[in-house]
């Protein structure tokens, strides 16, 4: 085995390393925030169907990650074990993010067969995408200070690349569906974003470097790693704590085109006069994203100052109390449900960066208890919860609405609008206050892991 030395990566790796994010979160925010919406008002299918096909694809998925995971740790090539799955399916999944929002003529059954073939491969070529990036992460540094600058890095190309949809998404379906109608609208403006979601994988590639040994895991089994990974407490505690987070921002994400269509409409606002709701809905997105982008920013230095444990659970406390308070703001209180909202993305934004440095932890905690690593079955349950709580989150959006009485594209009753309330604030709420529960047991601090680490590199030598 070569000798690996720790050292600081050039700030241009850091960056490419961003991009792959950024091109993963085009499509991420397009899930998040805008698929439900295009199934139920412009797709045309119930609000329940889609919750339930959200749930159905998900079990596929389940196995999907983890299997994707094992294939990475045991693909060895020139370019290393996770970056030329960067560059080799780069482009099918740019053709299948385009195919995922495109209306057929189709009836009504028919459209809904197209919706789950379509969404399924969309979820297979993402994962087939994401689960290697995401590995990188645990082979291109064994420093952890750089594992969580790298990951802040990521998060600032990730939350750029939502903040590309929501400024310009409304506006470009709009723009491109004037005259063809809505359904072309979201094709047209998802072909641009699948351009420029290829093109910045394809820069990651060819900006970045692993560094660690492409090892060792020749050795062992599907089964051993499935055994080891059984074994790995911090593992499932992280699965948890990320998984609540990513149904938190499900849950809200998926209600706010909603909330500002039906719940608060168009506005009369000082200095501005009428304000369409699809504009209020878009800088609410937009700005949030700004927010988070700050909340990034201030990751390493809380993480640095209390730990990425406390970090997490504080953000988790403070999202929960914002979000209950976001309940009760009358629909015309425009500007304090925008401060509310910059609040609440600014502290739930900042665990992003510590869930992934966390998962290099673990990575490494992996190692040290059996004797080999396996980076990319580990990373890619960070992938599976991310698609995980956003799958719980968008099927109980779904089945919220349904169960409310929300009927597409009308006005709707006290009822409905009282579900959608409670799914961009309470019910959302309930995630966070889960993420803590979880991460309260988490057992690998700083500390700990300066002694691991030690202890690593005592027996290398």
């Amino acid at each position: 085995m070569k000798e690996y030395t720790m050292e600081k990566l050039p700030l241009r790796e850091k960056v490419a390393y961003g991009l792959g994010d950024f091109a993963s979160s085009i499509f991420w925010t397009l899930f998040s925030m805008f698929l439900l919406f295009f199934y139920t008002d412009v797709f045309g299918i119930t609000a329940a169907a889609a919750g339930t096909m959200f749930l159905v694809v998900r079990l596929w998925d389940t196995v999907n990650d983890p299997l994707m995971g094992m294939i990475g740790d045991r693909t060895s090539t020139r370019w290393g074990k996770f970056r030329p799955y960067l560059l080799f399916v780069a482009f099918p999944f740019a053709i299948i993010g385009v195919l995922t929002f495109t209306t057929p003529d189709l009836s009504s059954t028919g459209r809904l067969i197209y919706a789950y073939i379509t969404y399924t491969l969309m979820m297979m070529v993402y994962t087939a995408i994401n689960v290697p990036y995401s590995s990188m992460l645990g082979v291109m540094t064994k420093d952890s200070g750089e594992r969580t600058s790298l990951a802040s890095f990521r998060f600032l190309g990730g939350f750029a690349g939502g903040l590309l949809v929501t400024a310009t998404a409304n506006s470009l379906i709009d723009y491109f569906g004037a005259e063809a109608g809505k359904a072309t609208g979201f094709q047209v403006t998802i072909g641009i974003y699948s351009l420029i979601a290829a093109c910045a994988f394809l820069l990651t590639f060819a900006g970045t470097k692993e560094r660690l040994d492409p090892e060792e895991v020749a050795g062992s089994s599907f089964r051993e790693d499935l055994r080891d990974l059984s074994k790995n407490k911090p593992w499932f505690i992280m699965l948890g704590a990320a998984l609540s987070v990513l149904i938190f921002n499900s849950l809200r994400g998926s209600a706010i085109l909603y909330y500002f269509k039906y719940f608060v409409g168009d506005q009369n606002i000082l200095f501005f006069g009428e304000v369409n709701q699809g504009v209020l809905s878009a800088a609410f997105m937009t700005i949030g994203q700004v927010a988070a982008i700050l909340g990034v920013l201030t990751a390493i230095p809380l993480a640095g100052r209390i730990g990425k444990k406390n970090s997490f659970m504080l953000s988790g406390l403070v999202c929960a109390g914002l979000s209950v308070l976001f309940f009760f703001i009358p629909s015309d209180q425009i500007s304090l449900i925008f401060v509310i909202h910059v609040l609440i993305s600014m502290s739930s934004s900042l665990v992003f960066p510590l869930i992934w440095a966390m998962y290099g932890d673990v990575s490494d905690y992996s190692e040290w208890k059996t004797g080999h690593r396996a980076t990319g079955l580990i990373f890619s349950s960070s992938s599976m919860s991310q698609k995980m709580g956003w799958t719980i989150g968008g099927a109980i959006s779904g089945w919220i609405l349904a169960s409310f009485g929300f009927v597409a594209n009308e006005v709707q009753t006290d009822e409905s609008l009282l579900g959608i309330r409670l799914m961009i604030s309470l019910f959302a709420a309930v995630g966070a206050l889960m993420s803590v529960g979880f991460m309260s047991f988490y057992p690998l601090s700083e500390k700990y892991m300066a002694g691991i680490k030690e202890k690593m590199e005592t027996a290398r030598t």
